[in-house]
């Protein structure tokens, strides 16, 4: 084996440094670890992005409310998926979920840059959730479902499609399930989950009218909405890059371009076409360009490119991009119609748009696609598979899920009171308005200032004690001295 010689430019003396194959190896895992946490903390990231997205889309009485179940998806995620969950995804054990590793017992230290990034790709899962049952969902029973989604639902789907021995992954000969970053894996799981929590839960007090038809409740500030979707947009750029795990490989550098490059594209049509069809089309509510319609589009399309951007050609991606706009909106519409109150309309963007992109996978990758090989056989197979890997995913999602939220509202802690939906659950869950009035203000009485009152008594009332303290204090001074002098005549 031959050593590699590396040209040093650090010195204008020329040098060379030979490094051993050892070292070689040695330095790749090196680099891939750290590529796995700095990539996990942009998807960490993601968090503050859907807590802003999430915060900007409720009303004002329920923006701690919110803020906090995304803080605990972040904690209960970590524990949830270092006891169990990391267990059941990657463990080894059977083609349908792992039996080793819990609590990490046994797992190497090498192995622990892989937990971390598949734990911020489990918290993303559950986040998802938070903002479809928005504003009426108990704490309690909050913090329990987080906890079974990140321990259990989403980990066996994991193991399937991303394990070697998962059954989908593993597949039949030359046939496997092909989802790159988690159109289905992650997405699907948290619109398919959000589908099934909105459906158990209800809709909020006032969403529809005696008749059916839907009124708009609107969120409390759009400016958050959009610097939430700038995060996740961002973070989302992280998270396709991130999934090929290794950078260290001949030609590693080029894909991971390619990977961003057809998220860029993918998110850009998406959001462009979502733009437009909300502009021409009256029943998407037409004649306007609506901000936060595209800021779904652009999401939805990055949801559908996940499956196939270290794959796809860049006109591909805008292809797919378009479609999952589109299919996003329909979706939308749809759900809309059956009285199912999604305030974030995660179920639209996630499940409808990560569908459709474990869909156009085997349709428009480069390597085996249907349109690149002429439609031959072993292509229609991947395509079968795909679709079947899509199905066993929904329905594994969608009954669990269910079952976990049926059993929630059977016990009673699954949606808050009436009286606390509609005067807000910031107070009374957690006692900390997000915005609380006498904190605003120039405390000078201008502009109706909430705090002027407050200030003017505070300023009386200490006009009225500093002269009771100025009098307290010269009198204990008095007194003081009074004492020294009797004591010095007493002294002998």
């Amino acid at each position: 084996m031959q050593d590699m010689i590396v040209n040093s430019t650090a010195s204008s003396i020329n040098a060379t440094v030979t490094t051993t194959p050892e070292y070689d190896v040695v330095a790749s895992r090196n680099l891939n670890e750290i590529f796995h946490v700095i990539i996990g903390m942009i998807v960490f990231f993601m968090q503050a992005g859907f807590a802003f997205l999430e915060a900007g889309s409720v009303r004002s009485k329920n923006t701690t409310n919110i803020l906090v179940k995304n803080l605990m998806d972040v904690f209960i995620g970590a524990i949830s998926f270092w006891a169990v969950g990391y267990a059941l995804a990657f463990g080894k054990g059977t083609p349908f979920f792992g039996f080793e590793y819990f609590f990490l017992i046994g797992l190497p230290i090498s192995g622990y840059s892989y937990w971390w990034y598949h734990y911020v790709y489990a918290a993303t899962a559950s986040t998802i959730v938070s903002g479809a049952v928005a504003e009426r969902t108990a704490f309690a029973g909050y913090l329990v479902y987080s906890s079974i989604i990140t321990a259990f639902i989403y980990p066996i789907v994991v193991h399937w499609a991303w394990d070697p021995k998962g059954w989908l992954l593993y597949g039949v000969g030359q046939v496997h399930y092909a989802d790159f970053a988690g159109s289905s894996v992650v997405h699907c799981v948290g619109g398919v989950t959000s589908l099934t929590g909105a459906y158990v839960l209800g809709p909020r007090i006032g969403r529809f009218d005696e008749n059916g038809k839907p009124k708009t409740i609107h969120g409390h500030t759009v400016p958050l909405i959009a610097l939430g979707g700038f995060i996740l947009i961002f973070g989302l750029f992280g998270f396709n890059v991130g999934s090929q795990f290794r950078v260290t490989f001949n030609g590693g550098g080029p894909v991971a371009a390619l990977i961003a490059v057809n998220t860029a594209l993918s998110c850009s049509g998406g959001g462009l076409t979502a733009l437009t069809i909300k502009r021409i089309f009256p029943r998407f509510g037409g004649k306007k360009w609506s901000l936060l319609v595209s800021l779904n589009g652009s999401l939805a399309g990055i949801v559908a490119i996940c499956a196939s951007c270290n794959e796809v050609y860049p006109w591909a991606a805008i292809v797919i991009g378009c479609i999952a706009a589109t299919a996003y909106l329909s979706w939308s519409e749809f759900l809309t119609r059956q009285k199912l109150d999604d305030p974030l309309e995660a179920a639209a963007v996630h499940m409808g748009a990560g569908m459709w992109g474990v869909i156009a996978q085997p349709i428009f990758n480069f390597r085996t696609s249907l349109f690149y090989t002429g439609f031959e056989g072993l292509a229609w197979a991947r395509f079968g598979w795909n679709l079947l890997g899509l199905a066993a995913i929904v329905l594994w999602t969608g009954l669990t899920s269910f079952i976990m939220f049926f059993l929630l509202n059977k016990f009673g802690i699954f949606r808050v009171s009436e009286e606390v939906e509609l005067k807000g659950l910031d107070i009374p869950i957690h006692g900390e308005a997000a915005y609380p009035r006498p904190a605003y203000g120039s405390g000078w009485g201008m502009d109706g200032d909430y705090d002027a009152e407050e200030s003017a008594g505070l300023l009386r009332h200490r006009k009225i004690t500093e002269p009771e303290k100025e009098t307290n204090e010269t009198t204990a001074t008095a007194t003081a001295t009074a004492t020294e002098g009797n004591q010095e005549q007493k002294s002998p």
